[in-house]
């Protein structure tokens, strides 16, 4: 069967906006062809297994047509909402009010799924916590169980501003600001920045988002840590896709594990993002070691608790199949443009 072209998809796009005779109907027009499987959605996925020298006539193709259709729905929708009529510029007209003045830019995708992030995680019950994004070593460190000696304490790996203080590296030290301060049970999770001497590349950043989460309370299990998990994936890419958990290890969890998730990009069956082995690493996660929670004034014995960390970076990256993190960061208003409809 021959691929549909992006100017008959256009078109029919078109009259399905105009033939919608609801914003119902209308809604379901977008999901059809602008939703995370719609038909302009499947098209631009399909780009990158086209020859190379197709690709940028392609892709410049379909990013119109999703731009003109969602022109035209954000029309249609706004005919709806005036009471089934196009709206007339001369309707209720007050010369007096001031001028409204034309939009600069659109929330950053990185910023959406953040928020988005965060939403999951109210909507399960934790609360929001933050810190200082300068720390001292026995926060950044000793706290978290690294001794001195450890690899990461290195300076070549962390932004040391003065020899009491660094930029964070993670946002665990938050969750013992947390714990010092606070009694069981705890429910919390810590968006923000953190800092690390990696390069600047495709896939490294030395600055970036990190989100943490903890629940420290009586028989907290390594069950609830993966069910929480699971439910967040699911929600977070609104499809049930397979995910593993493996062994692993960090200096302030254990047992140590990572999620991994099916490849978002090939589906599972191998590609260049996740190395041919179908599988990507989104999290790293564990039990609290019992020296973390010692360290706060809790009780091991009594108390116990998980931990998880992942990068709103990352998960951005997978979710809309961004291959090279710089372009979160380069404030390229073509490439931000690009995700103004999205979720």
């Amino acid at each position: 069967m021959a691929a549909v072209s992006p100017q008959d998809t256009l078109d029919q796009g078109l009259r399905d906006i105009e033939d919608a005779s609801s914003a119902e109907r209308l809604e379901d027009v977008r999901r059809r062809y602008l939703g995370r499987k719609g038909e302009v959605t499947a098209s631009l996925r399909g780009v990158s297994s086209l020859p190379a020298a197709e690709r940028p006539d392609a892709g410049k193709a379909w990013n119109e047509v999703r731009r003109t259709l969602a022109d035209a729905l954000e029309s249609r929708r706004a005919e709806f909402e005036n009471g089934g009529r196009a709206a007339d510029p001369g309707d209720e007209f007050d010369a007096t009010l001031p001028g409204r003045r034309p939009s600069f830019g659109v929330p950053h995708i990185l910023m959406r799924t953040l928020e988005r992030m965060v939403d999951i995680f109210r909507e399960m019950g934790f609360d929001v916590a933050d810190g200082p994004e300068v720390e001292t070593p026995h926060y950044n460190f000793e706290a978290l169980n690294i001794p001195e000696g450890h690899p990461t304490r290195d300076e070549h790996d962390s932004f040391f501003v003065g020899p009491d203080h660094l930029l964070r590296t993670q946002m665990s030290p938050v969750q013992i600001h947390v714990m010092e301060n606070q009694p069981p049970p705890v429910r919390v999770v810590s968006p923000g920045r953190v800092y690390r001497r990696d390069n600047f590349d495709a896939s490294h950043s030395p600055f970036f988002f990190q989100m943490e989460g903890l629940e420290v309370g009586d028989d907290v299990t390594l069950g609830d840590l993966k069910g929480v998990l699971h439910v967040f994936v699911r929600r977070f890419f609104e499809e049930d896709l397979p995910i593993r958990f493996r062994g692993s290890y960090f200096p302030f969890t254990e047992p140590s594990l990572e999620l991994d998730i099916t490849c978002t990009v090939c589906g599972g069956s191998g590609c260049a993002v996740c190395k041919r082995t179908g599988w990507v690493e989104v999290l790293g996660c564990g039990m609290v070691h019992p020296n973390v929670l010692r360290g706060v004034g809790y009780d091991p014995d009594e108390v116990s608790g998980y931990a998880f960390g992942m990068g709103p970076d990352r998960l951005t990256m997978l979710r809309h199949r961004i291959p090279d993190i710089r372009h979160l960061y380069e404030n390229d208003q073509r490439f931000l443009t690009q995700f103004q409809g999205a979720p």
